[in-house]
C-alpha cells in the first residue's frame, strides 16, 4: 500500500513508477492551485527496467518490453509543448512511453497504446521530453543512462558527485533532481 503512487489507476506493473512517490496529494492540490494542468500516461514496469546493463557496448544491451498508453490528454499536453508550452515528465517510464509514442507512430496519434523495448541511450534524438523529475538512479542501471541521455553524461555525472557528497537517497526512497 505505501509503494503506490497517488494516481496509481491500474495493475499490471511489478513496481510503481518511483519518481511519482514525491507527489502527494498535497502537493498535486497545491500544483493544480498553481494552475498546473496533470495528465497521466501508464507503463507497466517490468522486471527489466531494474535489470542492469552488463553488455560492454550500450548499443548490445536488450531491453525488455513493457506495455504502454499514451491518452489524449498526454498528447495534448505534448502537443501544446510543441507550440510553446512547458512540459515536465515525471519519471523514466513517462520519458519512454512519450518517446515510444513519438516513434512507434508518423505523428502523434490522438492516443496511442503498444508494447516497447525502448533503450534510450546517449545520441537518442529526443521528440516529446524536454524536462524531468525522476531519482538518483543506481549505477549501471538503463535508467541512468536514459538521464544522462536527456541531460548530457557531464552534467549527470557532477550532479551524482553531489548527491553522493550531500548524501542524498538513491533509488524508490531516495530525493529527486528536476532537470530542465
Amino acid at each position: 500500500e505505501r509503494y503506490q503512487t497517488t494516481f496509481a489507476a491500474e495493475p499490471g506493473a511489478i513496481a510503481a513508477p518511483t519518481a511519482g512517490l514525491h507527489f502527494t496529494p498535497e502537493l498535486l492540490n497545491e500544483c493544480t492551485a498553481a494552475g498546473v494542468q496533470r495528465t497521466d500516461v501508464t507503463l507497466h514496469v517490468g522486471p527489466g527496467t531494474f535489470r542492469p546493463v552488463t553488455a560492454e557496448r550500450l548499443s548490445d544491451h536488450q531491453m525488455h518490453e513493457e506495455w504502454c498508453r499514451l491518452p489524449a490528454t498526454a498528447v495534448q499536453a505534448i502537443r501544446g509543448k510543441i507550440e510553446g508550452g512547458r512540459l515536465i515528465t515525471v519519471g523514466t517510464t513517462s520519458v519512454r512511453t512519450l518517446e515510444s509514442a513519438a516513434l512507434l507512430s508518423s505523428d502523434y496519434p490522438d492516443t496511442w497504446e503498444g508494447r516497447t523495448k525502448l533503450f534510450i541511450r546517449p545520441g537518442f534524438q529526443f521528440q516529446a521530453v524536454q524536462r524531468l523529475i525522476t531519482n538518483f538512479h543506481l549505477p549501471g542501471s538503463t535508467l541512468i543512462v536514459l538521464v544522462a541521455a536527456l541531460a548530457g553524461r557531464e552534467l549527470i555525472l557532477e550532479a551524482y558527485r553531489q548527491a553522493i557528497a550531500e548524501r542524498y537517497r538513491f533509488y524508490s526512497y531516495g530525493d529527486a533532481m528536476l532537470i530542465l
